[in-house]
């Protein structure tokens, strides 16, 4: 997971880099996409999809800031390998939650950002294959990347550090103890709807 976590980030930077020799090729303010003063965006974290799940989120940006709202539904994603001290004994999947993104670009499409989440998660004991609910307020902090394809169609890998308070369930005897931290790399695609630059 260390190794992952290393590769993403160095590829992030390095991406990021390479784009910021592009900015001098941009021959009027509003080419350049992440100089928009105001845009809406709807995108999705789409691995959910495949995992039988599904994600949207809906953003808006004013200037360098940007609120985003999202529903994640995980599907048979397995969230439990992305704790620090996670249970081998254990699953735990996304049920249906809504989150609350407030973000800043601190160099051009560089985004800086923190989060709540109200996650209801269902914890599987493997051995028996008995689930139970567990509700979380999950918070932390990401950083990501918008690369934009054209005009508006953007992708946006980054990075979360997901925080919690420890709770535990009791499966006949056995405790599982949700992990106090996540540490999760995700990928976004997304597309801006509309967008008004000032002249």
């Amino acid at each position: 997971m260390k190794k992952i976590i290393i590769c993403f980030l160095v590829a992030l930077v390095a991406c990021g880099m390479r784009l910021s020799a592009q900015e001098d090729s941009c021959a009027y303010r509003s080419g350049c996409r992440y100089k928009a003063d105001q845009a809406f965006e709807v995108e999705s974290l789409f691995p959910m999809f495949i995992t039988g799940g599904f994600h949207v989120g809906v953003g808006y940006r004013y200037d360098r800031f940007r609120v985003r709202f999202s529903v994640i539904n995980g599907g048979d994603y397995n969230a439990e390998k992305a704790g620090v001290n996670s249970s081998d004994a254990f699953k735990r999947f996304y049920k249906t939650s809504p989150g609350l993104f407030l973000g800043y670009n601190v160099w051009k499409n560089l985004e800086l950002y923190t989060y709540f989440e109200a996650h209801t998660y269902e914890i599987e004991q493997i051995s028996t294959g008995v689930r139970k609910n567990m509700f979380s307020m999950d918070y932390g902090a990401g950083v990501g990347y918008q690369f934009f394809i054209g005009k508006s169609f953007y992708v946006q890998p980054a990075f979360h550090v997901y925080l919690r308070k420890r709770k535990t369930l009791d499966f006949s005897g056995e405790e599982y103890k949700i992990p106090g931290v996540d540490l999760s790399p995700v990928i976004r695609i997304g597309y801006r709807i509309w967008s008004n630059t000032r002249k």
